[in-house]
C-alpha cells in the first residue's frame, strides 16, 4: 500500500513539473519574440509584421496566465490516500487512469498513459464521490472503477 502512495506523489511531482516547463519554455518564447519585435525596423513598411509579433505576444502571455492558474490550482490538490474520489484522487477504471488535479490531458509517466483532468470536468463529476467497484457511464462509454488511491 505504501508504494501506491509513493508512486501517486511521484505522479503529483510530474504533473507540477510538466507545468513549470511549460511555463518556463513559454516565457523564453515570450523574451524571444519580444526581442525579435524591437529588431524590427521602425517603417511603415514593417509595421504590419511588428503588430502581428505584439498579437502574437499578447496570446503567449494569456496562455502564461492560464499555465501559471494552472500552478496554482495544484498547489491546492493534496496527496492523500482515500477511499471515495475527490480532487487529488488517482482512479483507475477498467478504460484509463485518471488524476482528479488540472486540466493538463494526456500525459505518459512511467510507460502508463495518464489524463490529468479538473475536477471541473463532467467525467470527474460524474466519478466524484465513488468508490472502488462503482460503475458509471458518460458519453455511452461505460467503466468500472477498479481502484482509488
Amino acid at each position: 500500500m505504501e508504494k501506491i502512495v509513493f508512486e501517486k506523489n511521484n505522479i503529483r511531482d510530474y504533473v507540477k513539473t510538466v507545468i513549470a516547463e511549460k511555463i518556463e519554455k513559454l516565457k523564453n518564447f515570450i523574451e524571444f519574440t519580444q526581442e525579435a519585435s524591437r529588431d524590427i525596423k521602425k517603417t511603415p513598411k514593417y509595421d504590419s509584421m511588428r503588430e502581428e509579433m505584439q498579437e502574437e505576444i499578447y496570446q503567449m502571455q494569456r496562455q502564461l496566465g492560464a499555465l501559471n492558474d494552472l500552478r496554482r490550482n495544484m498547489a491546492k490538490v493534496l496527496n492523500n490516500s482515500t477511499e471515495r474520489v475527490q480532487l487529488g484522487s488517482l482512479v483507475i477504471t477498467n478504460k484509463a487512469r485518471f488524476y482528479i488535479s488540472v486540466s493538463l490531458g494526456e500525459f505518459f509517466f512511467e510507460g502508463d498513459r495518464f489524463y490529468a483532468i479538473s475536477s471541473e470536468s463532467p467525467m470527474a463529476k460524474k466519478m466524484m464521490g465513488m468508490k472502488s467497484g462503482d460503475e458509471f457511464t458518460l458519453n455511452k462509454i461505460h467503466q468500472k472503477i477498479i481502484e482509488v488511491l
